[in-house]
């Protein structure tokens, strides 16, 4: 028998080395490929992209602001209830909508409405926003992020599957930052 067909101890550890990297590199690859691929397998590449109704009009009183709920479309079968998003509508007058996010441009925590003072409050960290949206005081840079809205056959509908987040000239501005 020839030397060349013998294997050595360091060439069989090194070739199940290999062989076990390889099972395991294709282990993890295969659910991170999927993640990235999921919104154009699952047909929902422009969900997020898609308008949704919060209500009629008439059902936002002029002068006043009020919590609306709507469902988000871009959402797997296995979110259950965290679907189900609010946001603060206001009627400025007439036709004129801001549509706010629930979310404090700090770290995120539900702003709550005080009509008696006409601010929005952040329980988390004091954050303070004026009617408008804007920065009154607190932590935040910036003010309330404002969805994208329109009015069609008496509905406002919002642009909602895009999560709220701060564009690169969003502290800059000084403006409310839109969520698209």
């Amino acid at each position: 028998m020839s030397n060349d067909n013998i294997i050595s101890r360091r060439g069989l550890f090194m070739k199940m080395g290999i062989l076990f990297n390889g099972l395991v590199a294709t282990a993890l690859a295969v659910p991170i490929v999927g993640f990235v691929l999921s919104s154009v397998t699952r047909g929902r590449a422009n969900a997020y992209l898609s308008w949704v109704p919060l209500g009629s009009v008439s059902e936002f009183p002029e002068g006043e602001t009020r919590l609306a709920t709507f469902r988000n479309p871009y959402v797997t079968p296995s979110d259950g209830k965290t679907v189900d998003t609010a946001c603060w509508v206001r009627r400025v007058a007439g036709e004129e909508f801001q549509v706010f996010a629930v979310n404090c441009a700090h770290l995120g925590c539900p702003v709550r409405w005080f009509p008696q003072s006409g601010l929005f409050m952040c329980p988390c960290h004091g954050g303070a926003y004026y009617r408008d949206g804007s920065r009154a005081s607190g932590p935040p840079e910036r003010g309330l992020f404002e969805y994208p809205h329109k009015i069609e056959n008496g509905l406002i509908t919002i642009q909602a599957g895009e999560l709220p987040t701060p564009g690169l000239s969003a502290g800059l501005t000084g403006k409310n930052p839109s969520c698209a």
